[in-house]
């Protein structure tokens, strides 16, 4: 997750997270934790009943508001029982399908409390919520009957050794016009065939998981742009949206914005609905049936920052990280610290994962920031999805407010494995570049570059356990794109200079062209999980695009478009083609580690480094028997930009899979001599 700029975040101490208490953030209000409950919460519908049930630790009223419609204002109001636990509960007769409701709340008052029954919240727990468009996101809550016939029956949850993870925003995938969707943007979109984009682009390439950016529920739109009038002036958006979806206003709605047929119009209501629903599921049973595994981004470790989030208004003091004045912790970047250790804030984040996996056949989740939540409910969060789907994907971002990808493999998750990134790529694109240019990363030695090969092993000096724990990447959401890193860090783009002509610039140089092979080598030969971003395949350029927000940034390059619901974010397929030699290289990479185990279930005893006569290169050699591959392989490295590297090598019986210019997973040539010259800035895969 991209942090803010205009936040001032305190300094953090590192605390390995992975000890059985967390002792990170001081608990001002502890008598809080005695609330505990374990009702079913949310609206229960039985055969011949409708049960409202809301946790209000410290309330003094809640009403239930059910609504004529979702516009209307027009409702009648019910006081709700509590009982022992501090659960406030209403029944009727007979199911309320089709119905808006909400709550209103009152609490103590005085210095740092919340309590608003003036607002009308939506329901924590809502399988569906409608939300107007504007930065309050003032949402009403629908009950629905959410039954879907699924068709994946026979779809099983792959191992997390054979995937190739695809991370992808549903909008993003369809919303340009090249991608030829009749319905852009949207989760019908992905399911649409024969078009340039959506799901048969994804089976052309042959990944089989896509990793969702956020799809809860979130607040699609900040405050208005230089307005002193509200509580905080917005200095730093002027598009006045929230693009990516990391503020997360309910976790157990689906957005509603990617359902077909919705708009962010100002002050019009989406979601009414909730097709969303069974539009999700559908793009969901869609993948499955196409070997396409289905992981989420989600975000648990803050909420939404400036609409009117539920848990704000239900108990601020309850929910919170807090300092001693009751102001929101932000070592999230974003202000409002979800308190993931107090009983019920740990019970509905394991409420919601589960529900995700069973009512949504979801394969695994990426945890945004997960350092910030406490080790007790990591512990849970594992015991709990892998109870229902013993291969599903846990895998954390390991860092917010401290760093600890080594503490989290010791508890059987896997991490996203920024140490790969920076070695072979750099930390970034001006002053620290990594192997594929011909450098050493600052914070990377050369056992360093062989230790990722084998998984970034704990043994060898590294962060895992086992290899699947490693995901590599080399681009993700964060930061530039590596295309444009590329263009950066090889010095043929001046990113302090504009660029107008967008068409020409996505066009790789035969320099950038060597580059991004190079590095398509290693992360799809590397032992651990890959991970490529959408767009990384054809070098995507996130170049700001013109548009009616008042950005004076445009033609510059973006690495932070978290905002920018337009161009600058859409997958312009033109650009696929533009560069259509690198997306068959990928292609062909992804080919040849789907058919050979060797590069997915190798131990390091299976493979032997081989060294030359350039510092800048290297090669290994895997045996491919005890991986029950049926070859043997070799990769040979070089990062040089300048020199070739000759790697003195018995070759009789050795065919070539890919060169500088090609990737294939049949041979395209058979090796006879006693060394081998790898050019500068390329790569080699030999097969035996």
């Amino acid at each position: 997750m991209k942090k803010y700029a205009f936040l001032f975040l305190p300094i953090i101490i590192f605390i390995s997270c992975m000890s059985t208490s967390d002792s990170r953030y001081e608990d001002f209000h502890p008598y809080l934790n005695q609330y505990d409950s374990n009702k079913t919460l949310g609206a229960i519908v039985t055969e011949d009943s409708t049960i409202f049930r809301l946790f209000a630790p410290r309330s003094t009223r809640v009403t239930l508001q059910l609504f004529d419609d979702y516009y209307s204002s027009d409702h009648t109001e019910y006081d709700m029982n509590r009982d022992d636990n501090s659960i406030w509960e209403l029944g009727f007769n007979g199911q309320l399908y089709g119905s808006y409701y909400g709550y209103r709340i009152w609490g103590p008052e005085g210095d740092g409390e919340m309590f608003n029954p003036d607002i009308v919240i939506a329901d924590p727990y809502s399988k569906a919520v409608v939300t107007q468009n504007n930065y309050h996101h003032a949402a009403r809550s629908l009950l629905i009957d959410d039954t879907f016939e699924w068709s994946d029956t026979d779809w099983k949850t792959p191992p997390i050794s054979d995937i190739i993870i695809y991370e992808m925003h549903v909008r993003d995938m369809t919303a340009h016009p090249s991608s030829g969707c009749s319905a852009a943007g949207t989760y019908t979109g992905l399911t649409e065939k024969a078009i340039e984009g959506g799901i048969d682009y994804l089976i052309d390439l042959g990944v089989n998981a896509v990793e969702l950016l956020p799809i809860h529920d979130f607040a699609n739109i900040e405050l208005p742009y230089r307005d002193s009038t509200t509580f905080i002036e917005n200095t730093w958006n002027p598009y006045e949206g929230n693009h990516w979806g990391y503020m997360t206003s309910y976790f157990f709605a689906p957005e509603s914005y990617y359902a077909h047929g919705e708009s962010l119009t100002k002050n019009d209501f989406c979601g009414q609905t909730g097709e969303q629903i069974s539009q999700l599921k559908t793009l969901i049973n869609t993948f499955h049936q196409n070997g396409i595994a289905v992981i989420l981004d989600v975000v648990y470790n803050h909420v939404s920052q400036y609409d009117y989030n539920p848990f704000k208004y239900i108990d601020k003091k309850y929910y919170f990280r807090l300092d001693q004045f009751d102001n929101f912790l932000g070592y999230s970047g974003c202000g409002n610290d979800f308190m993931t250790e107090r009983p019920m804030a740990r019970r509905l984040i394991i409420d919601s994962i589960t529900y995700w996996v069973r009512e949504y056949h979801i394969d695994g989740f990426r945890f945004d920031l997960a350092y910030l939540i406490d080790p007790i409910t990591l512990q849970e969060i594992y015991r709990a999805v892998r109870e229902i789907n013993p291969n599903a994907y846990i895998i954390a971002e390991p860092w917010g407010g401290g760093y600890d990808p080594a503490g989290f493999s010791r508890m059987g998750w896997a991490a996203w494995n920024d140490k790969f990134r920076n070695g072979v790529k750099g930390q970034n694109p001006y002053d620290n570049h990594g192997f594929i240019f011909g450098e050493k990363e600052k914070n990377t030695n050369f056992s360093d570059l062989q230790n990722f090969i084998v998984g970034t092993l704990e043994s060898g000096g590294g962060l895992f356990q086992t290899s699947h724990h490693s995901i590599n990447y080399l681009e993700s959401h964060d930061d530039h794109t590596m295309g444009d890193f590329i263009r950066i860090a090889s010095g043929e783009v001046d990113p302090s200079k504009r660029i107008l002509d967008v068409a020409e610039h996505a066009k790789l140089s035969p320099k950038q062209m060597l580059i991004n092979k190079l590095a398509a080598i290693y992360l799809l030969t590397s032992q651990g999980v890959p991970m490529i971003h959408s767009g990384q395949e054809f070098a995507r350029s996130k170049v700001i695009q013109k548009t009616e927000a008042p950005d004076t940034n445009w033609g510059y390059i973006d690495h932070n478009s978290y905002e920018k619901d337009n161009f600058t974010n859409y997958i312009n397929f033109d650009h696929a083609k533009v560069n259509r030699e690198l997306v068959d290289y990928y292609k062909s990479l992804i080919q040849i580690r789907t058919q050979h185990p060797a590069f997915r279930k190798s131990s390091p005893a299976d493979i032997e480094f081989i060294s030359c006569d350039n510092p800048y290169a290297f090669g290994y050699r895997i045996s491919g028997s005890s991986s029950g591959d049926d070859n043997d392989f070799m990769v040979l490295l070089n990062g040089d930009a300048q020199q070739a590297a000759v790697f003195s090598l018995e070759l009789s019986g050795w065919s070539l899979l890919t060169d500088e210019h090609t990737a294939s997973i049949t041979p395209i040539k058979e090796l006879t001599d006693d060394h081998l010259s790898v050019p500068p800035t390329s790569g080699y895969i030999l097969m035996r």
